[in-house]
């Protein structure tokens, strides 16, 4: 197996050591010829490019002649194989030929494939493949490796592992044996609390062996847990089984509270009026027969040639051949939208084929693992629309040859082509005898009618379906008017419009179709449609479109209903709208022609009004009572959108937040300067902090240029909070301290208090946590006298965390309770949230676990509700640490892996260096030495480029202890002696003393012999 040993070739590989093969030891020479025999079994019978295999090898060596090592290690796997054929190098890279059933992992997830196609009508089978596949394996697999697409390969069989087990459990209760799986499944439930379908195969166990009591009792620890660590109610088959089991209903010889979902069959509407592309089509079919993994890119075309029609047409005609489900992504490569990243497309697949929200992994490479689980010998069609680049889909491909591909975009994706074996496909504009089947399609017999004009037409169009398809529509609209007598008109706007057909460029005639569809607006849509043009940013809301031309809500939308009948705009979701990236361009000349530079100026002015308004009082329901004012907002003059929740609010921010930075490039001086201070707060509390370093830095340079004192202070002490928060703590404290000089001259206590709390807690990362104190205390000082609670709760909480370092911890305590009880009493869920994931780990410290619990669990609701990513990733963090101090590693380990994700996604160094300290303690706990000298070496790199210095004098002392357990005492040693060396210097006595004992305790230092020689 692919954990403690893989069986292949007539050998096995034995753990680190080596193969036995026809009953004799073979030895394999160190990590690189392991790594290097994984990487090819992973791809068993498929090339492994060269890059890949010296990448895995070699990560992070620039060695020219990395390539002859590895051709050095391939001789020496061959010679030790026995078989050296077996191991060839073709032009894609090198291919290991096994044989069916040769190696353990494939035999494997062989079995448990075949058992979950059975398991419904032979249970017994089922369980017997379910037991031998079960049988082979050999514990978590390449726990000492980290190599990417090793590292995949382990999550998709220890995911296929726990589907088997379900699975398995599944088919013993179909067989009756209710009683006896209920400790096993207890067991399993403690094991892994948030997979609901362990849940729900316990409760059925218990219900049908009579104990009703125990099967809700079940329920109710599943809702528990479920609901107080992810935040999360338990799915509707786990409460429909409940709801059952209250009403004494008698249970279902198949109900196990497992999900039964359907195939997925997400294909958009076929396409009306498809005509031609039989080649392409053809070449489909083809390749769908073909019994190995296929890649298609059927993009090589321009916008508008018809790739997405050609996709969905050739899917809905195979799509019978596809029973397990058809998945469908538009991953908006190109257009204003932000590409659909590949971990949320994962999301969306992971949903569509059974996985409850709250089991979708965190991790993108878990989920990328779990996909490939599920669909792993299931027959699934996969469109992968519109993909800008190689890195968007390569996450999205599935494992399996019984799963087909097919991706479209107008790039070449030639890396999908080297690496991973893809067919291209291009696509040309329609010949002329496709054409005229389009038009025929669209127009019926006025095509025959008028031959010539339909050739004239579909030359003005440049056979791109796109235009050909829109001017079909103006043509249906005036069935009084011949096709000649458009086409002819077409040709004039062109003229007018100088969008003449230069060098055969396919884009002018759509723009000169484009042009003839505008020119058919009533006069109060074209302005409007002009004026979307002048939009900056992204795609936008009915609200944005009335403030741009000045208009009121129902008139706008009314407006943009005639522009998604005319096809020059497209709806998508949550009401927003966006024109194609072509129409957009189309009208933003159209309103550079037309529209003098006053309207347009004016049209801008209104926009950036709304924004500002908006924003402010979307804030109002975020932070309605912030401790730094925010600026008075203008009146906006248009419609904006009410936010009677919290949660509205943050959903409008997340919708704009690209616009409400992209406009300031638009806007004044002050523009810019108000939205610093506006959505300061928003930014830092979702973890948008390379956003906020962008806006504030923007602020600061208008600051300057105005020579604006007070703004460039605003500027700075925003642009330090969010360096603060990234680890640049040299260029923090340059920001913070001209800050603080400005508010003081200015006689701005609070603004001067603020800053003063920030500081502090740039000195505490670094480690200077007494200066940190004094800036703390002072910074109470001033808000004791000015009365702001919500500064005193701030200052309050971080002065706490910093007396947590210090090891004081019943003054912590007394600084946290007054912070909780302000922020409580007045009903700030972010401060709160803040203070009591900060109050948790006191109460750990203090052996005050049942408070701790409670309190983190409250700290993670709270943050999920605010969505306050840095403190949700600090609560699982906290919630790790308290689940190793109770002696559960693994479940440690899942809250610290989840916290670890989060933060460096919002990219909070100090809280990711101390989950990563803490992920090296839980490992080493749990057994696995490697995998813990590897967090406390992350977390050692981190903590020294960001200069934390606490977790880096803790990092080497993790690393030290993990040494020492293994006996190995000199690097014990260098590393306890960097620790202390940090300890001393940040004047931490407690750690410090411990080091000193633990160096006490090792072995006397080795003599160096060559003193010894000159003595």
């Amino acid at each position: 197996m692919a954990g403690r040993e893989w069986r292949m070739l007539g050998f096995r590989v034995l753990g680190p050591t080596g193969l036995l093969r026809d009953g004799h030891a073979e030895t394999l020479s160190g990590r690189l010829q392991r790594t290097l025999l994984a990487m090819l079994l992973s791809r068993a019978d498929r090339p492994v490019p060269v890059d890949v295999l010296t990448e895995g090898l070699w990560p992070d060596q620039q060695d020219p002649r990395v390539e002859q090592k590895l051709q050095i290690h391939v001789h020496r796997l061959r010679r030790t194989l026995g078989e050296p054929d077996r191991l060839s190098y073709v032009p894609a890279g090198y291919r290991l030929r096994v044989r069916p059933g040769e190696l353990d992992a494939e035999r494997f997830e062989s079995l448990v494939a075949e058992a979950l196609g059975i398991a419904r009508r032979e249970p017994r089978r089922a369980i017997a493949a379910l037991q031998e596949a079960l049988e082979l394996w050999g514990g978590t697999p390449f726990r000492d490796t980290d190599v990417p697409i090793l590292t995949d390969w382990a999550n998709r069989l220890t995911e296929c592992r726990l589907t088997a087990v379900e699975a398995l459990y599944q088919a013993r209760l179909a067989r009756g044996e209710d009683a006896a799986v209920i400790g096993e499944l207890t067991d399993l439930v403690r094991a892994h609390p948030f997979r609901e379908q362990l849940h729900g195969l316990l409760m059925t166990a218990l219900h049908r062996a009579g104990r009703r009591a125990d099967a809700l009792a079940a329920y109710r620890t599943a809702r528990k847990a479920l609901v107080t660590e992810l935040g999360l109610e338990p799915g509707p088959e786990l409460r429909a089984l409940e709801q059952r089991i209250l009403t004494g209903e008698p249970a279902r010889p198949d109900d196990t509270g497992a999900a039964q979902v359907p195939p997925p069959a997400q294909l958009p509407v076929n396409v009306r009026g498809f005509v031609g592309r039989e080649a392409e089509l053809a070449e489909l079919d083809r390749l769908l027969s073909v019994a190995a993994p296929a890649v298609v890119s059927a993009v090589a075309g321009t916008a508008g040639v018809g790739k997405t029609a050609l996709a969905v047409r050739w899917a809905h005609r195979v799509r019978e051949r596809f029973p397990d489900g058809q998945l469908y992504v538009d991953l908006r490569g190109y257009g204003p939208d932000q590409p659909v990243s590949p971990e949320d497309a994962l999301a969306g697949f992971l949903r569509a084929l059974g996985v409850d929200g709250a089991a979708v992994p965190p991790d993108p490479a878990e989920r990328a693992a779990r996909f490939r689980t599920l669909v792993d010998r299931r027959r699934v069609l996969i469109v992968l629309d519109n993909a800008r680049t190689v890195e968007q889909v390569r996450p999205l491909l599935p494992g399996s040859s019984s799963c087909f591909v097919l991706v479209t975009s107008r790039d070449s994706l030639a890396g999908l082509v080297a690496r991973e074996g893809a067919h291209r496909i291009g696509l040309d504009l329609l010949t002329v005898r496709d054409a005229r089947g389009l038009l025929h399609e669209l127009l019926g017999d006025r095509v025959a009618a008028e031959p010539e004009a339909a050739d004239l037409l579909i030359e003005r169009c440049a056979r791109l379906p796109l235009a050909l398809r829109i001017a079909a529509e103006l043509i249906r609209s005036q069935p009084a008017r011949a096709i000649a007598e458009l086409a002819d008109e077409l040709a004039h706007q062109r003229d007018a419009l100088d969008l003449l057909d230069i060098d055969s460029d396919p884009q002018t005639a759509v723009r000169s179709v484009f042009s003839w569809s505008y020119r058919r607006l009533d006069p109060a849509v074209a302005r409007m449609f002009r004026l979307i043009g002048v939009h900056p940013g992204h795609d936008m809301d009915a609200y944005t479109v009335a403030a741009l031309a000045g208009s009121g809500l129902r008139e706008t939308r009314r407006a943009l209903d005639t522009l998604l009948r005319a096809h020059l705009i497209d709806q998508i979701s949550g009401g927003r709208y966006q024109p194609h990236d072509l129409l957009r361009a189309y009208a933003a000349e159209l309103a550079s022609d037309i529209d003098g530079a006053g309207e347009r100026e004016a049209a801008l002015a209104r926009l950036l009004r709304h924004y500002l308004c908006t924003a402010s009082a979307a804030m109002d329901a975020v932070a309605p009572d912030d401790y730094v004012p925010r600026p008075r907002a203008p009146e906006s003059g248009c419609p904006t959108p009410a936010f009677p929740a919290y949660g509205d609010a943050f959903r409008w921010l997340d919708a704009e937040r690209a616009n409400l930075l992209e406009v300031t490039r638009y806007g004044d001086g002050m523009f810019v300067t108000d939205m610093s201070q506006t959505i300061w707060r928003y930014l830092d509390v979702g973890g948008y902090h390379d956003e906020a370093a962008l806006l504030h830095t923007r602020a600061l340079d208008v600051a300057r240029e105005r020579a604006d004192t007070l703004a460039e202070a605003h500027a700075r002490r925003a642009l330090g909070l969010a360096m603060n928060r990234m680890g640049r703590n040299d260029e923090v404290i340059a920001h913070l301290t001209w800050a603080l000089a400005v508010y003081q001259r200015a006689g701005q206590e609070l603004l001067h208090a603020a800053t003063l709390s920030v500081l502090g807690n740039v000195y505490s990362k670094r480690g200077d946590l007494h200066e940190a104190e004094r800036h703390f205390e002072r910074a109470l000082a001033l808000t004791s006298r000015s009365g702001n609670w919500q500064l005193t709760a701030v200052s309050s909480t971080n002065l706490a965390r910093n007396l947590l370092s210090l090891g004081r911890h019943e003054e912590a305590l007394r600084r946290l309770d007054d912070a909780v009880t302000l922020s409580r009493s007045n009903g700030s869920k972010p401060l709160e949230c803040n203070a009591l994931c900060v109050l948790a780990e006191v109460c750990a410290h203090l052996g005050r676990d049942e408070e701790a619990f409670d309190h983190a669990r409250r700290s993670l609701a709270l943050a999920r509700e605010t969505r306050y990513r840095a403190s949700e990733g600090d609560a699982l963090r906290v919630l790790g640490l308290l689940h190793r101090q109770r002696g559960d590693d693994e479940q440690a380990i899942r809250h610290l892996d989840e916290a670890l994700a989060i933060l460096r996604n919002v990219n909070v160094t100090l809280s990711s260096a101390k989950s990563l300290n803490a992920l090296g303690a839980a490992h080493a706990s749990a057994g696995r030495p490697a995998e813990a000298i590897r967090c406390y070496g992350d977390a050692l790199a981190m903590a020294a480029k960001a200069d934390h210095r606490v977790q880096l004098a803790h990092a080497h002392a993790g690393i030290a202890e993990t040494h020492a357990a293994l006996g190995e005492h000199e690097p014990a040693r260098s590393h306890w002696q960097q620790a202390l060396r940090s300890y001393d210097a940040l004047d931490l006595p407690d750690p410090a003393a411990r080091v000193r004992a633990r160096l006490a305790g090792l072995p006397a230092e080795p003599e160096n012999p060559d003193a010894a020689a000159r003595g």
